[in-house]
């Protein structure tokens, strides 16, 4: 039984900890003390998840853990990740370390990230939930002998999408989360895109980026009543503005054949509809498959007379934005979006003393492309990817955005 340990106690945590519920052969037993700490070393113990405890350091935690989690906030995965390689080599006797999406903020930071990694010579994940859903993964297994047969996909279209992050949450900040939505949500549209058209015996690495092309926006969140209902809670979009849309295509190379492969990627915090929603389609030759997670097979009403008595329509489906009406349940979001899934994958790899299928490395190359997105929109043209010259400005490039500069290259609507 592998003990797990959180760095974060917020709202991806408590995603994975729900996630945990359905891993076998994990404990959660340890999580950095946080404001939100108690309650959620409470639920964890409720749940089933072991004798969770609550720790003042880091460093203490890795004495007493297998695998340290760094959960913790975009602007703290450095440090985060320092303190544990500085417990590693103190003698803490670490079997993984996890590192949620996305991996940094910029090259130099997933540069440092990495390094620190592989010099504490831990196996390593990066959590990057969408590749595992059980409907990309269910139907490329079911579509695997087709694949065989007719060549890999050479098409994806993939989207993550809400009407926006909780208020008063640093997912707002383009300054400590790294950007807008493109930042926040596009490495999962990246990530499970480049997976889809990935030949089923290959690497996820595999495909090699050639051109990145992006259009960012601030359409919703830059106008009233939104931008003044974000300054309400503390958050300037009048001063340092961020991306709530992003529409990007990558053009990958297979490098044995040559052939071409294309990923479409759009991302938004400006949807309006019943909650998050994640579409992919890919498409063949001869064939072709679609996710959506707005499709479920429960469904719910509840009328106006009754709605004053909901507590939390978020329970039904991630940022549900109704409490009447017709709303749509889904009975289980951790494993529907992929989070169980990773947390599998991750804890069979580390067992065997190896990296997970997605490992620190794949993470600084999903980090890379999110940038070189930001590289796009700004110079308001096609990046070629195979330049050196372009790679090479990369390993400084920060986003404007992300220096809190939006003003430069995001207009209002």
């Amino acid at each position: 039984m592998l003990k797990v340990g959180f760095v974060g106690c917020g709202f991806v945590a408590e995603f994975h900890r729900r996630a945990l519920t359905q891993v076998r052969g994990v404990e959660l037993t340890a999580v950095y003390r946080r404001s939100q700490a108690e309650a959620f070393a409470q639920r964890s113990r409720e749940a089933g998840l072991g004798d969770t405890r609550i720790y003042d350091s880091i460093a203490q935690m890795c004495q007493e853990v297998d695998v340290i989690c760094n959960f913790a906030t975009n602007d703290a995965h450095v440090s985060t990740t320092q303190e544990i390689a500085e417990a590693v080599k103190s003698g803490s006797e670490l079997q993984g370390i996890i590192f949620e999406k996305p991996l940094a903020r910029n090259l130099a930071e997933a540069n440092e990230i990495v390094n620190l990694a592989l010099g504490t010579g831990v196996p390593t994940a990066y959590f990057e939930n969408n590749i595992f859903m059980p409907p990309v993964v269910n139907s490329r297994h079911q579509l695997q002998a087709v694949e065989k047969a007719m060549g890999p996909a050479h098409l994806s279209r993939t989207a993550e999408e809400h009407a926006g992050p909780p208020m008063g949450e640093w997912y707002w900040s383009p300054i400590r989360q790294g950007g807008g939505v493109w930042s926040d949500m596009g490495c999962h549209s990246v990530a499970v895109g480049m997976q889809m058209v990935t030949p089923l015996d290959k690497s996820p690495d595999y495909l090699e980026p050639i051109s990145i092309n992006a259009t960012m926006s601030l359409l919703k969140w830059g106008n009233k009543p939104w931008i003044d209902e974000l300054k309400s809670a503390g958050i300037d979009y009048y001063e340092s503005p961020a991306e709530d849309y992003a529409l990007v295509t990558l053009t990958l190379r297979d490098p044995e054949t040559g052939d071409h492969r294309l990923v479409q990627a759009t991302n938004s915090w400006m949807y309006d509809a019943p909650g998050l929603r994640l579409f992919m389609e890919t498409y063949g030759p001869s064939y072709s498959y679609t996710v959506n997670s707005l499709s479920s097979p429960a469904e719910l009403f509840i009328g106006d007379r009754a709605a004053a008595s909901i507590e939390d329509a978020k329970l039904a489906v991630e940022n549900a934005q109704a409490t009447r009406g017709g709303l749509i349940l889904q009975p289980n979001e951790p494993d529907l979006y992929g989070y169980a899934g990773e947390w599998r994958d991750a804890i069979a790899a580390f067992e065997e003393g190896r990296n997970a299928t997605l490992d620190v490395k794949y993470g600084r190359l999903i980090t890379k492309l999110i940038l070189a997105g930001y590289l796009s929109h700004e110079k308001q043209q096609t990046i070629d990817l195979t330049d050196p010259s372009v790679s090479a400005e990369l390993e400084t490039y920060v986003p404007l955005i992300q220096q809190g500069k939006g003003h430069e290259v995001l207009g209002r609507s």
